[in-house]
């Protein structure tokens, strides 16, 4: 029966990212905005927030330090998986997708826009992450990291918004819930703003609820099988919450809309490192430090900083990203799995 549920989640998801990628692009023609600030900012945010919502619940609604615990888990793994597995499955749809592309795996992005995603990634994780290293009891720097963070995510969505729309963004698709416009029920007319919205929302609504789906069968599914609940918590958690709404990527390499693909993850990155770790430090301060239990959970974000490294600095020194190099994501995704494991097993780091 799990396997039933997973599979119905699935195409529910998929559903979603179809209506959401083909909605989100009108949603910014519409305003008027860049293609880097549509997939980097509304794009990350829009499938970013249902995952957002776990550890809020855990650390805000809930009681107990197991409670924040899982909070700051979660909070932890959403880079984490953004920056090892969601490239990797972007990498093997560009591969896929290659054999018809003029330009093979070479994504055909703007360096810029996404060099500008990691460094504020960069920025914003490691300052985060360094405060992990602090005494748990000295809560002051943590607060004042929140208030940077909050700041440099302001003025990192500014800058998205100040960009300007190249000329080719008017090539859009027809919107799928057109018809609904009755002043325009047929393409090419401009459907209105709020018909638009409408179908963002309803795609939202269909990826939260797939995904609700899916954290259920694959918890159940694991639980079933006898694996332990720190893997669970560490590894397949974040699998469930994360990877499905990144299927906006593989539809938008698809398309042949690599800056859209790329920047939903790298923007999801950026907010993730700013937004959620705020939520750990104001309300979960003394859980947000790095101690023996939580070595192996904070050692995720130091995969995370790394796998970004190999991929995007050869970027930025080439001036191109090739779809093989995202594959890199999959094996550092392995090594911290193998920590894993090797933790639960006992081995002694």
């Amino acid at each position: 029966m799990d396997i039933v549920f997973l599979v119905g989640a699935f195409i529910i998801i998929l559903a979603g990212a179809e209506l959401f990628t083909n909605g989100i692009e009108w949603f910014g023609h519409k305003l008027e905005l860049a293609e880097g600030a549509v997939g980097s900012v509304l794009a990350a945010i829009g499938t970013a927030l249902p995952e957002t919502m776990i550890p809020l619940i855990a650390i805000l609604f809930s009681s107990g330090r197991a409670a924040s615990d899982v909070g700051v888990g979660a909070i932890l793994g959403a880079p984490f998986m953004l920056a090892t597995l969601a490239m990797f499955v972007t990498g093997v749809a560009v591969l896929v997708a290659g054999r018809s592309r003029p330009t093979g795996d070479v994504m055909v992005v703007d360096p810029p826009v996404i060099a500008h995603d990691m460094r504020w990634f960069v920025v914003s994780y490691g300052l985060a992450v360094s405060v992990a290293f602090l005494p748990a009891e000295l809560t002051w720097p943590r607060l004042a990291v929140a208030a940077v963070l909050l700041g440099i995510y302001g003025y990192y969505v500014l800058e998205h918004l100040r960009a300007e729309m190249a000329h080719g963004d008017a090539d859009l698709a027809p919107l799928r819930m057109h018809r609904l416009d009755r002043r325009s029920p047929a393409h090419p007319v401009p459907p209105r703003l709020r018909i638009v919205t409408f179908q963002v929302i309803v795609a939202l609504g269909l990826i939260v609820l797939g995904a609700y789906v899916f954290v259920g069968a694959v918890s159940d599914l694991a639980l079933s099988l006898g694996l332990d609940e720190a893997l669970l918590v560490l590894v397949i958690a974040p699998i469930a919450t994360e990877l499905p709404e990144k299927f906006n990527s593989v539809i938008w390499v698809r398309q042949g809309k690599d800056t859209l693909a790329m920047g939903n993850i790298t923007g999801a990155m950026v907010f993730q490192s700013a937004i959620p770790t705020v939520i750990a430090l104001i309300f979960a301060a003394d859980r947000w430090a790095v101690t023996p239990d939580s070595l192996i959970a904070f050692g995720s974000a130091g995969i995370a900083l790394l796998s970004s490294a190999a991929i995007f600095v050869p970027m930025a020194r080439t001036g191109r990203l090739q779809g093989r190099r995202l594959l890199v994501g999959g094996v550092f995704y392995l090594a911290y799995l193998g920590l894993v494991v090797g933790r639960l097993a006992g081995v002694s780091l």
